[in-house]
């Protein structure tokens, strides 16, 4: 059984790390602030989702409890995860405001 090996050409970056990305391929980029935005709607989404289901189990409405659970956990896991984002930011402001100009 005989393996194909590849030459060393074949392992070199498509282009340098010092390349500017022309503007073609930023031109569907997303805006960090409108993906931030977006993730936080879909985080507040998944907490009053969890909230309704809770309020319903409550109230006798619907009888589904894994449902009911995996709504919970899923805005908790959004919510921590949005949590780790903020702490993130603060952390590079906070550097970033550590610098000598």
């Amino acid at each position: 059984m005989a393996f194909k090996v590849g030459t060393v050409d074949s392992l070199a970056p498509s282009r340098s790390i010092f390349e500017t990305e022309s503007r073609s391929d930023t031109a569907g980029a997303v805006p960090f602030s409108d993906y931030l935005k977006e993730a936080l709607y879909n985080t507040n989404d998944l907490l009053l989702e969890a909230d309704r289901l809770a309020d319903d189990f409550a109230a006798g409405r619907t009888d589904n409890i894994h449902q009911v659970i995996l709504a919970g956990e899923k805005a908790n896991i959004a919510l921590q995860f949005t949590l780790q984002i903020r702490n993130k930011l603060l952390d590079a402001y906070t550097e970033i405001m550590r610098m000598q100009i």
